[in-house]
């Protein structure tokens, strides 16, 4: 299995890297605290989600990916989806 992690730096990259992992979490239906509804699982074949995410015990999705910006503050106010991950 493929798995794709994603490197974001700076301001930009921290804000366009958020931006895609909210079209990502919406296009697979995962849930901004990293569920999947069961609806969604049930009887599904496709797991291309996994190559960007990866599953935690608890059956939560969190995003492979890195983020880097000396400015902590563009870091919080993007990741509000993420906040509940954690």
């Amino acid at each position: 299995q493929r798995e794709c992690i994603s490197i974001h730096i700076g301001q930009a990259g921290v804000q366009i890297g958020n931006a895609c992992w909210e079209l990502y979490c919406l296009e697979h239906g995962i849930q901004p605290d990293g569920l999947m509804p069961s609806d969604k699982t049930a009887g599904r074949g496709d797991d291309s989600f996994n190559t960007f995410f990866s599953e935690t015990g608890s059956g939560k999705h969190v995003p492979r990916a890195v983020y880097v910006d000396l400015e902590p503050t563009v870091i919080g106010k993007s990741h509000h989806f993420l906040e509940s991950i954690e």
